[in-house]
């Protein structure tokens, strides 16, 4: 599955992106994203789950 991942998706306001295959690596990228920008630590499952509604909300 492709991603086009942007922070601004999720609510925040920034300018953050990635884009590529879905894949544990690019849940932790995410992840690691949200907690050392924004302080907040979501479990890896929580990103996931995260990505995989992004198209369906």
């Amino acid at each position: 599955m492709a991603l086009k991942l942007k922070c601004k998706d999720y609510g925040f306001e920034c300018d953050f992106n990635i884009e590529g295959e879905f894949s544990e690596s690019q849940v932790k990228i995410l992840k690691e994203h949200f907690e050392e920008k924004h302080g907040i630590d979501y479990s890896k499952e929580v990103v996931a789950q995260m990505i995989m509604n992004k198209d369906h909300s």
